[in-house]
């Protein structure tokens, strides 16, 4: 019997996806800035903390649903303005 790994390991997600992350992370910022806030003001009103913002905008992380819809109330645009063209 052969001892399995406590963690596995899980590849990363592939060019495109990515692309697509820093391009919702383009919009968001572009947003935020339209409406002269800054990225702590947007973490603020999203009950989040300015890291977790850039880490979307640059694309490392992937936000969830729920992330989203608070981003958009929070800049008072539709979710789908956040992921549109993308």
């Amino acid at each position: 019997m052969t001892a399995r790994p406590l963690t596995s390991a899980v590849a990363p997600p592939p060019d495109w996806i990515l692309a697509r992350r820093r391009a919702v992370g383009d919009r968001i910022r572009e947003l935020w800035t339209w409406r002269n806030l800054t990225q702590e003001k947007l973490a603020e009103k999203c009950d989040m903390d300015r890291q977790s913002v850039n880490r979307i905008e640059q694309g490392h992380q992937a936000p969830g649903l729920d992330t989203l819809i608070r981003i958009g109330e929070a800049l008072s645009v539709p979710l789908a303005d956040l992921v549109r063209g993308v």
